[in-house]
């Protein structure tokens, strides 16, 4: 008696555990657009230096030690606050027990908060903006991944290799045929959320920071009152 051959998945059976579920992608999907916001105002703020994207930070770092410029302070000083933000939120978080997670959309706001509050003082974007990097890198700890996609991140190339990828697996059948679509949607939401970011700075200046900040605090209550 031969083994049968394990059966692909039809139209009635569960979905594949790799696909993230709705409810989660929707959540995330919301943090990475908040997170394209606060991303776009800090590289408008900072003159081409970002606060999530540590790619594009290191290659201005490379650059500034090779000129050994003013330009090197800054990028490493990013850096280094965004390591020291995802080393908090990874100790607050960690787990997807809800307290956890409202302590790092806590640690989240705060960072906007004395972003905001440095800049009303009168100091200079490069230093208000070290806590949004904190802020920025504290964030990727809010929820745990769920299926194939990164829930809240606030980078996306490996995002945007995991659409080719998975498009080609689903080619080959390897994984549920539209699984890519849920990374590509990953991409959109920040692309988003920079557009929806630029427009508010243009209107309101740092002062747009406010409506990443709403998205976090709606996260925060919504948690706080979850039984």
């Amino acid at each position: 008696m031969t083994p049968s051959s394990p059966r692909r998945p039809g139209p009635s059976q569960p979905p594949s555990p790799d696909v993230t579920p709705a409810p989660q992608l929707s959540l995330g999907l919301l943090l990475t657009a908040a997170a394209g916001m606060i991303d776009v105002i800090g590289f408008i703020e900072l003159g081409g230096f970002y606060t999530s994207f540590m790619s594009g930070n290191t290659t201005q770092l490379g650059a500034g030690i090779a000129d050994l410029g003013p330009a090197l302070a800054l990028p490493a000083g990013l850096i280094v606050m965004f390591v020291v933000g995802s080393f908090f939120g990874s100790l607050i978080g960690g787990s997807t027990d809800r307290r956890r997670a409202m302590g790092v959309l806590a640690l989240v706001l705060a960072g906007l908060g004395v972003t905001l509050g440095l800049s009303g003082l009168g100091f200079s974007a490069a230093q208000a903006m070290l806590a949004l990097a904190a802020a920025a890198g504290a964030q990727n700890a809010i929820m745990s991944p769920r299926g194939a996609v990164r829930l809240g991140a606030t980078f996306v190339t490996g995002t945007l290799f995991a659409v080719g990828q998975d498009l080609a697996r689903s080619v080959r059948r390897e994984v549920p045929p539209l699984r890519w679509v849920q990374h590509l949607l990953v991409w959109l939401a920040l692309l988003v959320g920079a557009l929806i970011g630029g427009i508010a700075y243009g209107a309101w200046h740092l002062w747009a920071l406010a409506l990443p900040a709403a998205v976090y605090a709606a996260f925060f209550v919504g948690l706080a009152a979850k039984r």
